[in-house]
């Protein structure tokens, strides 16, 4: 089954090719011009139903099966912020380490080392049939002093809970069974073999 990405973030296109090996997963830059989808909804939910329904659309494919993942990390200390805005935190066209410096010298403005925080994934498909979400989370802590690069975005400042290392020095495997993506694509695989 083939599944089109709706995102050209490298990092995503990685980590979800490597989360559904039994798949023909393709980002849909790799199909069509990439084009700029306004995601100005509220949840996670609603803007990963923004993307997935905007590329579905502009595949002209009725065949298609799209799926989108909004997701971000909420951090207690700075009240839950950057959520919805993680991959812009620290303005439109930051790159990771901007929005990551910005966590850090947010918490630093605080008088903080750490703060208690989680990722949120939503994970929608469009298809001829119908538009469906699933969403998956991961509950740990913030710290302000970066360890580890793999992984991409908030990850060298994410410890899982339960763990002492952050996603940024975590091997793939472990990521794996942990992410909040992974939780929430095992969902959107059972209803992708109900379909």
């Amino acid at each position: 089954m083939k599944l089109v990405l709706a995102t050209s973030n490298k990092g995503k296109v990685r980590e979800i090719k490597m989360m559904c090996e039994d798949y023909d997963v393709i980002a849909y830059s790799d199909i069509i011009e990439p084009f700029e989808i306004i995601e100005d909804a509220p949840t996670f939910k609603e803007n990963a139903l923004l993307k997935a329904c905007a590329v579905y659309k502009a595949l002209d494919d009725e065949d298609a099966i799209v799926i989108a993942d909004d997701s971000g990390i909420s951090i207690e200390a700075l009240g839950g912020a950057p959520g919805i805005y993680s991959a812009r935190f620290a303005g439109e066209d930051a790159s990771d380490k901007d929005n990551l410096n910005k966590v850090i010298e947010s918490l630093h403005a605080r008088g903080l080392k750490s703060s208690s925080a989680y990722y949120t994934a939503a994970i929608a498909i469009v298809s001829k049939e119908r538009e469906f979400s699933v969403h998956g989370w991961m509950y740990g802590d913030v710290i302000s002093a970066p360890r580890g690069d793999n992984g991409f975005g908030y990850d060298p400042i994410f410890i899982p809970l339960g763990y002492d290392k952050t996603l940024g020095e975590l091997n793939d495997a472990v990521k794996k069974e942990l992410s909040h993506r992974s939780q929430a694509l095992e969902l959107m695989k059972h209803i992708l073999q109900a379909q």
